[in-house]
């Protein structure tokens, strides 16, 4: 109401909200430029020995954006880290830039001597056993001469040969989503080491061309690999340095880089995340903010987005919902949730329960053993990102509690996902998420998330863990009622229903997002809707 003092009321923020959307009627956001992924996207274009212009501009767009202290973050505010310190330093130092020396005399502080060794050991212990990531930035490295070759772990490219359903049995060192770079680098460190082992040498020749072509059929229309610069990067300079520059893959992936480009010179770590901000805009407003001809456009859009195909990365079945409306998008298990939850807002009629129905079933199907819900695919592997997970368990158990009347088996399901849910808080009361953290803690993660979203889930949680996670979230608020970032005041708000927290939200209007979001391999960024949308449902 506009009696209030605060400088702006509740209809002032949705029709700055509904503002943000496309010409077409949906919302696309804009995530954070990436000093990684633009790295990675110049050090690629470098390799491929194109876009002399797009390199010039992505280095110049490196050196504005190096923190004071010589190092990078993956977003702007965010704190210099050795992953993207690497990367920015190795594409620097490839082009000549004197921006290099301070990124290396930051990596030495922490590494020592900077010798093919101790990067690897430096790199390898952020990451642990899961190679997704390390061996990508090695290789990078490598390519940009670097780092020697012979420190690199191997990846078993060959192994992609094999049937998908066998993936999960021999045990791959990458997640679900990693194939193309296993496949990529894997021939890369073919041709610029390969194996002491002769029959190893010479099954990896007979099966590379089986694996540049299973890489071809992953490789979306857009060329982006998951729509992501880094993981399409990756593959092009991995491929073009193999002698494979003018492979189809490795031409697509310079096109899908020339195209993402933005104005600035700088890339995102991701095209756009069009379906998830939708689905959550959609839900913060309620049907009540659109007209009848905007949410009949809405519902189209969303259907259309519905995957109605198995696909070709993952092998998910028909029913999913992916994190974007471009090509790259795979189906997971968040968007999926959320998309059912909008289509709610939106309707009941029956297009909408035919595509809540399979949503329904397609989100049964990815529940896992431990009865939480992973992000791409059940049962991969215990590697980041194929694990149940609070958040997303906490998401699926309220679009199942909509849609409760479409499926018998959805109560043994909500059943299961809650003793995950019981299982998994800690001991402190709260809930740790997957997908969104906190740079600037010493463990970076982000329990007010993570609490927020499953205490949404209500009356599907006994009391005795509903009443611990409110007293976690009371414990952690600060004096002036914020519970940190605008985005996780929001979030706390909205599980709280708190005054005090409302009042504060209420006296901050700039909205400026915070790099909370936490991608693939830990890397950081804000996305510009996050303050507006999540400020909408706390105030809704």
């Amino acid at each position: 109401p506009t009696t209030h003092s605060w400088p702006w009321d509740i209809s002032a923020l949705r029709e700055r909200l509904l503002a943000e959307r496309t010409r077409a009627g949906h919302w696309e956001g804009e995530l954070s430029s990436s000093a990684l992924a633009t790295a990675t996207a110049v050090c690629a274009l470098m390799i491929v020995r194109e876009q002399d212009g797009l390199v010039r501009n992505g280095i110049r767009w490196l050196n504005e954006h190096q923190n004071s202290d010589g190092g990078f973050g993956d977003a702007d505010d965010c704190p210099s880290n050795i992953s993207t310190t690497t990367l920015a330093w190795a594409t620097l130092s490839m082009h000549g830039s004197s921006a290099a020396g301070p990124a290396e005399d930051w990596l030495k502080e922490r590494v020592g001597e900077l010798t093919a060794e101790s990067m690897a050991t430096a790199i390898s212990r952020v990451y642990g056993e899961d190679r997704t990531f390390s061996v990508p930035i090695l290789t990078h490295c490598a390519l940009a001469g670097r780092c020697a070759w012979e420190h690199i772990p191997a990846l078993p490219f060959e192994l992609a040969a094999l049937p998908h359903a066998s993936f999960k049995l021999v045990g791959l060192p990458v997640v679900s989503y990693a194939l193309p770079a296993l496949i990529a680098i894997g021939i890369a460190q073919h041709r610029h080491h390969p194996s002491r082992n002769s029959f190893r040498r010479h099954l990896r020749e007979l099966v590379q061309g089986k694996t540049l072509r299973l890489l071809e059929s992953l490789q979306p229309p857009s060329g982006g690999f998951l729509e992501a610069t880094p993981l399409t990067s990756f593959v092009t300079m991995s491929l073009a340095s193999s002698d494979l520059a003018n492979h189809p893959v490795t031409q697509k992936g310079v096109e899908f880089l020339t195209t993402s480009v933005r104005e600035d010179g700088s890339w995102p770590i991701d095209t756009n995340l069009s379906m998830w901000v939708t689905t959550l805009a959609v839900n913060a407003l309620g049907a009540d903010a659109f007209s009848l001809k905007e949410r009949d456009y809405l519902k189209s859009w969303l259907l259309d987005q519905q995957h109605t195909v198995v696909h070709p990365y993952t092998k998910s079945a028909p029913g999913g919902w992916a994190w974007t409306d471009r090509s790259g998008g795979v189906p997971d298990g968040d968007d999926t949730s959320g998309a059912l939850l909008a289509l709610a807002v939106l309707g009941d009629d029956p297009e909408i329960q035919n595509a809540a129905t399979a949503g329904v079933k397609w989100l049964l199907d990815l529940q896992n053993s431990d009865g939480g819900i992973p992000t791409f695919c059940r049962g991969w592997g215990k590697l980041p990102f194929d694990r149940s997970s609070p958040d997303l368990t906490a998401h699926a158990l309220r679009a199942w509690q909509r849609w409760r009347m479409l499926d018998p088996c959805i109560d043994a399901a909500i059943e299961r996902g809650v003793r995950f849910l019981l299982r998994s808080q800690q001991p402190d009361g709260s809930w740790i998420p997957l997908w969104f953290g906190n740079p600037w803690t010493l463990e970076q993660t982000n329990p007010v998330y993570g609490t927020a979203q499953v205490l949404r889930c209500e009356d599907l949680l006994p009391e005795d863990a509903r009443q611990r996670a409110t007293q976690f979230l009371y414990s952690i608020q600060k004096p002036n009622g914020s519970f940190g970032t605008i985005e996780d005041t929001a979030l706390a708000v909205t599980a709280l229903n708190d005054e005090r927290g409302k009042s504060w939200l209420k006296e901050h209007s700039e909205f400026k997002p915070s790099p909370i979001g936490l991608y693939f391999a830990k890397l950081w960024y804000s996305e510009k809707l996050y303050p507006l949308i999540f400020a909408a449902s706390a105030l809704k």
